[in-house]
């Protein structure tokens, strides 16, 4: 099997000329645990660090990180590649590009500036007009201060309360909710996050969701916030329990991350500066915002993953957790739960990839070098973790996953490497093949 392979260059500060191309095994082969072998270069581009498929196969799009532009190349031969049209200005540090199923369109997400740009695609896969949709508000950033009042003496205070015939009634004090928690304490106890966001997910029955948590816990406190962990899971719950927090302190930068296409023609896309997934329809003239998901606050939900089911798996860059998101009735998707993945201090998440089968999902760790592997369990909405092993490189950027072998590109240690996969367990193996590879970002599958 083929792949493309798409890494930094030199405007990046690395040693990458382009796309290029690596095959596992048999270059016509539909497995992928072959030896590893460096085929040379596809197409030269400036740091495409991020390519993706035409659903006709005929053409690959690049994000081009280090210029901020999106460039198309239509195939030459078996692997070859040779540009299609010019390229199109997106944004700073466009990192991540998804295509629509129907060829229609792609999108564009930007790490440095946080555009999301969504780019026509013609009938030959050609770049049309880029269209930027509308930018992301912080939903933790800190109410903006009123303009203070001019001061007021002694002497005119009291001759105002004397004239309204009445002193005010004093402040009510105010609670702000705008901040949240680390779901890191989900798992405090021993319990299943999954369960219980979906049991706090559920309670337009008259139940009472706190008192049922407490039970669970096996906890008597008369205040289930009194624990620090029972007020984490309330917190991150959809029941509507709030608790007093303080607003991030000055502004944080917007990092828009990844997009994906969604069943019924609506896009989410990650802001893992804000914790936020933004669900999107097409409209005339671009991009309109449906509505949003708030993350808990400084997980930085990065990349995703879309489930037969129909849930969403998002994976948090900063506290390397799997939400699960799930659309109601109405249409509006929610938080329904999460898992850790075995991370350690100092881990970044990268990238999130599910089997064919559904049956599990891995996400790649920076800094301990790790593959998580997680069951998907239940109907899809809750998951458990199977373990972490070794991704057999320096700085796990991204991984594909083809049968029973997980490619892992090592942009730290210039190499991409196969790892076996348990299908039954879902377990991850050790290194079968690596071939050296100047700074690879991504690999994609030669359809």
């Amino acid at each position: 099997m083929r792949f493309w392979i798409g890494g930094r260059g030199a405007d990046m500060g690395a040693n990458g000329a382009g796309i290029g191309i690596v095959a596992a095994g048999e270059p016509d082969s539909p497995l992928a645990g072959g030896t590893l072998t460096d085929r040379g270069l596809a197409a030269e581009a400036p740091s495409p660090t991020w390519l993706a498929r035409h659903p006709r196969g005929g053409v690959v799009y690049a994000a081009l990180e280090g210029s901020g532009r999106v460039a198309a190349f239509r195939r030459a031969g078996e692997t070859a590649l040779e540009p299609l049209g010019d390229p199109v200005e997106a944004g700073s540090a466009v990192c991540h590009i998804a295509v629509a199923p129907d060829g229609s369109r792609l999108v564009a997400s930007c790490w440095g500036d946080g555009r999301v740009v969504e780019v026509p695609l013609g009938s030959s896969g050609a770049l049309g007009a880029p269209r930027v949709a509308a930018p992301a508000r912080d939903p933790y950033a800190a109410p903006e201060a009123a303009a203070p009042a001019e001061p007021e003496d002694d002497a005119a205070r009291i001759a105002r309360q004397l004239l309204a015939g009445d002193a005010p009634e004093p402040e009510a004090p105010v609670t702000d909710f705008s901040g949240a928690v680390d779901l890191g304490a989900l798992v405090d106890g021993g319990s299943d996050p999954s369960r219980l966001a979906a049991m706090l997910a559920g309670t337009d029955d008259g139940s009472d969701p706190a008192a049922e948590l407490r039970a669970l816990l096996g906890g008597g406190s008369a205040d289930p916030f009194d624990d620090p962990a029972v007020r984490a899971i309330l917190d991150a719950s959809p029941a509507g329990v709030l608790r007093e927090a303080e607003a991030p302190q000055g502004p944080r930068p917007t990092r828009a991350h990844a997009a994906r296409f969604l069943p019924d023609g609506r896009i989410a896309t990650t802001d893992l500066g804000y914790d936020l997934v933004r669900i999107w329809r097409v409209g005339t003239d671009g991009l309109v915002l449906d509505h949003e998901v708030a993350l808990p606050f400084g997980t930085g939900p990065r990349h995703m993953s879309l489930h037969a089911s129909g849930h969403l798996y998002v994976v948090t860059e900063f506290t390397c957790e799997i939400f699960v998101l799930a659309p109601g009735r109405d249409g509006r998707w929610a938080l329904v739960a999460g898992v850790q993945t075995g991370a350690i201090a100092g881990d970044t998440a990268a990238e999130l990839a599910g089997s064919a089968d559904g049956s599990f999902l891995y996400a790649g760790l920076r800094g301990s070098d790790g593959i998580a592997a997680v069951r998907v369990a239940g109907q899809g909405e809750r998951l458990e973790l199977v373990g972490v092993a070794e991704a057999g490189v320096t700085t796990p950027r991204h991984h594909v996953l083809v049968r029973d072998t997980l490619l892992v590109a090592g942009q730290g240690s210039d190499e991409i490497v196969s790892l076996g996969v348990d299908s039954r367990t879902g377990a991850v193996g050790r290194v079968r093949h690596r071939v050296e590879h100047p700074t690879p970002n991504c690999v994609l599958p030669i359809a």
